[in-house]
């Protein structure tokens, strides 16, 4: 429901936008813009085609643009980053958190990621190469440096006295973190607990140390599985030698979550999960042959198979009308099975320990859906061309391809992996043309010997 009613609001928003651009209402189009929360705004702007884009860019204010920015597709910052120079790149993301920051400065080229640095001031450029320095894809460049911490020895009164010396307290703290004389990660002083305790007694004794910190080199996609096990609002992240370097949150975490989703769907027609709905024809139109040439690479090597048999073919005709259909069984069973084992592996539930379980329980389950639908389709095409024969080839070749389809499915993602190949990317290529081929093969291979 809720998520209806957002659709809804944004909707009305375009209309509305639309309709002020169209009579030429500047000024009410900068007054929706910088009234609307950041992530509204930047949603807004990602909703329109570039010309407009470029436009409403130019209505923000320019104490909104880094709070807009860093909410906008990486595609969306670079077009944007890419007008402005080092300083006004400074001036914008002043005041943002550190991993924002990070996160806005990796679409930038290496000169001008150094320029930038150059012109903050030193306590913000060193907190900045410090995420850097770790690569985007783990704990420690998801990290933010804005963290509260406190000594073990001191009392809940003074722990209290000293947040109340802050301004204000970083977004998502539901815990101070408690660190040695060396800054090391000892555990950490839930905010509920600090508030109901008795004042007097000293953080040691009602502090969590059962609390395990996330190494810094830990992929984000673990990050984000630890999150939703434990439920935790924010988390340590500490290095090799347990020293304190930042800290996770949920709001990060949730990021990493849409984007490993989108990454799996948009993988699976091989685009980018940063693809710009509202992109350009010359640059989508590049993207998507390149796609395209893979598939019809694979459909040549399924035509070259059907070649082989085009004397058969010529002899039974009833061969062509049937060859689709043992393909497109085995694709779908293929899927179904490459769907499963790479949601399993997303979500960290395969390990060596059980993919051999896996493949034997996909595989039983090809043996069976294709037993199943192979009696089916064989009634179906003896009783239409009047020929027992065709029935039994088409049976046959339906529990060869099925069976092979639920093998390949569940193994392929594996071999991927091992080979480092992204699995949502490359698997379902690979597959459609083991399924083409594969089912080509037995049907007209097996139609070749019964009508030789």
């Amino acid at each position: 429901m809720a998520q209806s009613a957002d659709k809804h609001e944004t909707e009305s928003r375009l209309e509305t936008l639309n309709e002020a651009l169209g009579s030429g209402a500047f000024l009410q189009i900068r007054r929706m813009l910088n009234g609307l929360p950041p992530v509204d705004a930047a949603h807004l702007i990602e909703s329109t085609p570039q010309k407009i884009r470029g436009v409403l860019w130019q209505l923000v204010d320019i104490e909104n643009e880094g709070d807009i920015l860093q909410h906008l597709n990486d595609e969306v910052q670079s077009q944007f980053l890419s007008q402005m120079d080092a300083e006004e790149v400074a001036a914008i993301t002043e005041g943002l958190e550190a991993d924002d920051i990070a996160d806005i400065l990796q679409q930038l080229p290496d000169r001008v990621i150094r320029e930038v640095l150059d012109s903050m001031d030193h306590q913000d450029r060193v907190r900045i190469e410090h995420v850097l320095s770790f690569d985007e894809d783990t704990a420690g460049g998801l990290m933010n440096t804005d963290t509260i911490t406190v000594r073990p020895n001191i009392t809940l009164d003074v722990a209290m006295r000293y947040l109340r010396r802050h301004e204000e307290l970083p977004e998502m703290t539901d815990s101070l973190l408690v660190v040695n004389r060396n800054d090391q990660f000892i555990g950490v002083l839930s905010l509920r607990k600090l508030l109901v305790s008795d004042p007097s007694v000293t953080v040691r004794e009602i502090m969590d140390t059962e609390v395990e910190p996330i190494p810094a080199n830990m992929s984000t996609r673990e990050v984000a599985q630890l999150f939703e096990r434990r439920d935790w609002v924010s988390a340590p992240v500490v290095d090799e030698n347990h020293y304190l370097l930042g800290r996770i949150t949920i709001d990060d975490v949730v990021d990493v979550i849409r984007e490993e989703s989108d990454h799996s769907l948009m993988s699976m027609a091989g685009l980018d999960e940063d693809e710009d709905t509202f992109a350009s024809v010359f640059t989508t139109a590049p993207r998507r042959a390149i796609w395209l040439g893979i598939n019809l690479l694979t459909a040549f090597i399924a035509s070259a198979v059907i070649n082989l048999f085009e004397g058969t073919i010529e002899k039974v005709v009833a061969l062509a009308v049937l060859m689709p259909i043992v393909a497109s069984m085995g694709g779908v069973a293929g899927t179904q099975t490459l769907t499963v084992v790479i949601r399993g592996m997303a979500l960290g539930h395969i390990s060596r320990n059980n993919s051999r379980w896996l493949i034997n329980r996909e595989v039983l389950v090809g043996l069976m859906n294709g037993v199943l639908w192979a009696v089916i389709v064989a009634a179906a095409a003896s009783y239409w061309f009047d020929d027992y024969i065709i029935g039994g080839v088409i049976a046959a070749a339906m529990v060869i391809n099925l069976i092979t389809a639920s093998l390949a499915g569940a193994v392929l993602p594996l071999i991927l992996k091992a080979l480092k190949i992204d699995p949502a990317l490359a698997g379902g290529v690979v597959l459609t043309t083991v399924t083409d081929v594969v089912g080509f093969m037995s049907f007209l291979g097996l139609a070749t010997y019964f009508y030789r």
